[in-house]
């Protein structure tokens, strides 16, 4: 049924041969393409995958309801990161690119992200547009349905343009220069040969893990969160790697190992890094955050004196920021990052790399660099937790989320912001974010201390003021 495509904060999820079925993905494809017929022609989009089952025949499906539509495909013949594909888009000039990916999601997930022409992804404004197309179409089997002919379609390679900017982007002799180890680990996933032969070609010496396609992800999500990790871990101890890093199925979030095994939160790795690209790059045009990630930013916007920008969760609203070049670097605490002058997309290939130049340019650990950090700026302890509600709870706790509270837990809120969702500032800087999820009965809690010792009383005031 129509009713399940749905274009949320990163496109349309669903589970394969539950909602994400080929009646479904045509009529999404549909959608898009009558969306892309509104916009000047040429009517070209780059039809793209991440190595997921199945990839290759929704590729193919999805150029035939787009030819049927009167819009060129262009299909990317391999498994393809986000980012890359983002600069295709920004390369070839065409009109978008449809992305079959589930990014992190678990192997039964797949979905279709949509970027338009600029690279970035699809704001909400032309998700409606398509959403609403998607509707008209349901009421009648779509044309493109039939359209089972054995036509060739224009093909690209978006991997060399590609790894060539991000040899622009990064310092890749200063790496090599330092004789620094590094394992990478791409999750099975769309940064198989990315990361990897970008450091290989310049001299640095990289081990891998998972570097083979299984559609299965090891059983598990391809996501590069710090229990995942214990491959790559293993191999940076048999190696004596000095730095560990990985991508998640598409590529476009990151996640960083340091030489002892710490697992460093993405909220650090963007701080550490926009503090690194002002010392190194001189950059100082901006910062931008989702307002759910650390104030650790904050603090050193304030520190820098630059401009900084807090938006929505959602990295289309960075990538709004970063076409309009008022930031050296956008992030969000679920791992995604890019930086001026390159794709209005999240890039985890980039984010693994610019750490890498990093620690080979600073000659020091990610975790004598953050301590640092905290020493110039004050000390933060970020968390994010998932609670789960039933129906009613929930239902009820969207009525508790309208309100302003004046504390929590018996400390004084100093302010409200509602950006996206409620977030409660207490007055000594910490404090609580509570989004709701669009897809399941779950709230997020993100909360933030400044000291690890106030963290653990913060948690249970964000706990108890959901279930209370």
């Amino acid at each position: 049924m129509s009713t399940a495509i749905r274009f949320g904060t990163s496109g349309w999820r669903a589970i394969v041969a539950d909602e994400f079925t080929v009646a479904n993905i045509r009529l999404a494809i549909a959608g898009i393409a009558a969306y892309v017929k509104t916009q000047p022609e040429p009517h070209r989009v780059l039809v793209g995958r991440d190595p997921r089952f199945l990839g290759e025949s929704f590729v193919d499906i999805a150029a035939r309801v787009l030819a049927a539509a009167g819009v060129t495909p262009i299909v990317i013949s391999e498994a393809a990161p986000t980012p890359a594909i983002a600069y295709a888009v920004r390369q070839m000039k065409t009109s978008g690119a449809i992305n079959f990916t589930a990014s992190h999601n678990p192997p039964e997930y797949n979905g279709i992200k949509f970027s338009t022409h600029d690279g970035a992804p699809a704001l909400p404004e032309v998700t409606r547009q398509i959403e609403a197309a998607i509707v008209q179409l349901s009421s009648a089997q779509p044309a493109a349905a039939k359209a089972e002919t054995a036509e060739r379609f224009e093909t690209a390679d978006v991997k060399p343009a590609f790894l060539k900017r991000l040899a622009e982007l990064v310092d890749l002799k200063a790496i090599a220069k330092s004789g620094i180890k590094v394992v990478y680990d791409p999750f099975w996933g769309a940064g198989r040969g990315y990361s990897s032969e970008i450091l290989r070609e310049a001299g640095v010496k990289v081990e891998t893990v998972h570097d083979y396609r299984d559609v299965l992800f090891g059983g598990h999500a391809p996501e590069p969160s710090d229990e995942l990790l214990g491959e790559a871990k293993a191999k940076m101890r048999e190696t004596g790697a000095h730095l560990g890093m990985a991508t998640d199925g598409d590529a476009d979030r990151f996640g960083i190992v340091d030489e002892d095994g710490t697992f460093i939160q993405p909220n650090y790795i963007i701080a550490l890094l926009f503090d690194y690209l002002v010392q190194t790059r001189g950059w100082k045009n901006g910062v931008a955050k989702s307002v759910a990630t650390t104030n650790l930013v904050n603090a050193l916007a304030e520190h820098h004196k630059v401009p900084l920008y807090e938006t929505p969760v959602g990295f289309k609203y960075i990538g709004e920021l970063i076409i309009a070049d008022k930031i050296a670097i956008g992030g969000e605490e679920s791992a995604g990052l890019t930086i001026r002058g390159h794709v209005p997309e999240k890039d985890g290939v980039l984010a693994g790399l610019l750490i890498a130049e990093m620690v080979a340019t600073r000659g020091k650990s990610l975790g004598v660099q953050l301590r640092e950090l905290f020493a110039k700026v004050g000390s933060y302890y970020p968390v994010r937790e998932n609670f789960h509600l039933t129906p009613e709870r929930k239902a009820a706790f969207t009525e508790k989320l309208k309100a302003d509270p004046t504390e929590l837990s018996g400390r004084k809120v100093a302010s409200v912001v509602r950006t996206d969702g409620l977030k409660l500032v207490l007055e000594d800087g910490s404090w609580v974010c509570y989004r709701l999820s669009g897809t399941e009965p779950v709230v997020r809690a993100y909360t933030e201390a400044r000291s690890e010792q106030d963290m653990v009383a913060l948690r249970s005031a964000a706990e108890k003021f959901v279930l209370s």
